[in-house]
């Protein structure tokens, strides 16, 4: 059987064996009829609160947060409509702000693919600066005692719009919400705290869990202690198309659009597999291999012991190469070093949180990637090349025996498979 993966810009169609497969995809959901009517019906009829522009006085400084070139957002579409819900807005009381957490910044040029050549050029747009602290504000501290630091320019607006999309997150239970801001526009030190070694190996921290995650329920308070929000949230379906909006009041709106995510993608699996095969869902999710941890962590939830996991991660923008987390797997010699360095106290890197999560579904699989990247920068980071999927699956087939089953996640963590309880 000849099954598509998400892959790059476009798919990868590899050939598996017929009944000894099984397909995982999430719950199609279809497209809005008219994406533009609905939402701009969702922001003049919000989830628990008045309509934005009842909210919003002319003097009012506001600023749109929206999501980088890393996420699926489709915030071409989203924004132009926003901003014209917004037209009798003074142009010059709006700031948008870029979502970078601790990624790059993004270029004009990215800028402009995001956003519109329009917005970028009528529009005050601003990347924040993790690093920097004269760009950052203190809202007290983490739990772990950490400084909350986030971004001047959301502290300091009269009305803080939150957008992007919501899908499940491999430690923050669903994008969206409160990740506008935290991490989204929250400072380095901030990002590291509530990432940290701790947090990320709770077992409550992982897809589907907001209430009782720790990691979560930190980004949700230290959203809170900002002014006025407001959230304008999308679901997507696999073609990217909106399937729902979600606007309004920041933590309603937020529930109501991740219970909806919730019945399309999570899928219940009765056994763990031999072999599971993921993607990291396509571009621009897949650009590097950072973000394909994600694709990892969604596989092995269903992955048997001592099983192989093989990734399909195109990896355009690299690891990133000499990131903190390329620098983070490059300096240990195996992935048990990595987490017994994580594990040390006082030891802290940038990034370190997408290093421990791989380090951990290595301590109980193999992990084989497809990808543009070379063979020698993926042994490099601990995993192995994989040439081609359909052979490295036969191989593994043929070594483990009749009674050997294999997984397939055409769309990576946009389904998230589980097992049920025995």
């Amino acid at each position: 059987m000849k099954v598509p993966l998400a892959y790059g810009r476009g798919q990868l169609e590899v050939e598996l064996p017929e009944g000894r497969t099984t397909v995982i995809e999430p719950a199609h959901q279809p497209a809005l009829a008219d994406e533009r009517d609905a939402v701009l019906g969702a922001l003049a009829g919000p989830i628990g609160c008045a309509p934005l522009r009842e909210l919003i006085k002319p003097s009012d400084r506001l600023c749109i947060l929206f999501t980088d070139i890393t996420r699926a957002t489709p915030n071409d579409r989203l924004i132009p409509w926003l901003l014209d819900h917004l037209k009798d807005h003074p142009r010059e009381n709006i700031t948008l702000l870029n979502q970078l957490g601790t990624h790059r910044p993004n270029t004009r040029a990215e800028l402009e693919q995001l956003l519109t050549p329009a917005v970028v050029r009528d529009y005050r747009v601003v990347n924040h600066e993790p690093e920097n602290d004269s760009a950052l504000v203190q809202l007290g501290v983490t739990r772990s005692g950490t400084p909350a630091l986030i971004n001047r320019l959301a502290v300091e607006a009269d009305w803080r719009i939150m957008t992007g999309f919501i899908e499940p997150h491999f430690f923050a239970g669903f994008s969206g919400g409160p990740k506008a801001i935290m991490p989204g526009v929250a400072g380095l030190r901030t990002v590291m705290g509530n990432h940290g070694q701790a947090n990320i190996g709770d077992p409550r921290a992982t897809f589907g869990v907001t209430e009782g995650n720790p990691l979560w329920e930190e980004l949700r308070d230290i959203a809170a202690r900002t002014g006025p929000k407001f959230l304008l949230n999308v679901t997507l379906n696999d073609r990217r198309q909106i399937t729902g909006v979600f606007a309004g009041e920041w933590l309603e709106a937020h529930r109501a659009g991740r219970e909806f995510v919730r019945e399309a993608s999570m899928q219940p699996v009765a056994a763990p597999f031999d072999i599971v095969v993921t993607t990291n869902s396509g571009y621009p999710l897949d650009q590097n291999l950072y973000q394909g941890v994600k694709g990892m962590s969604a596989a092995a939830r269903i992955l048997r012991d001592d099983g192989l996991l093989i990734l399909a991660c195109e990896c355009s923008d690299g690891v990133p190469n000499g990131s903190p987390f390329h620098r983070l797997l490059g300096d240990a010699k195996s992935p048990a070093e990595i987490l017994a360095r994580l594990a040390t106290p006082g030891f802290v890197r940038p990034e370190q949180w997408q290093g421990q999560i791989q380090a951990l579904i290595q301590q109980r699989a193999r992990v084989q990637v497809k990808s543009a990247l070379p063979d020698d920068v993926l042994r490099a980071c601990h995993l192995e090349p994989c040439p081609e999927i359909g052979a490295a699956v036969r191989d593994e087939l043929h070594r483990l025996g009749s009674a050997a089953r294999v997984a397939v996640l055409p769309q990576g963590p946009l389904t998230i498979p589980y097992l049920l309880k025995s």
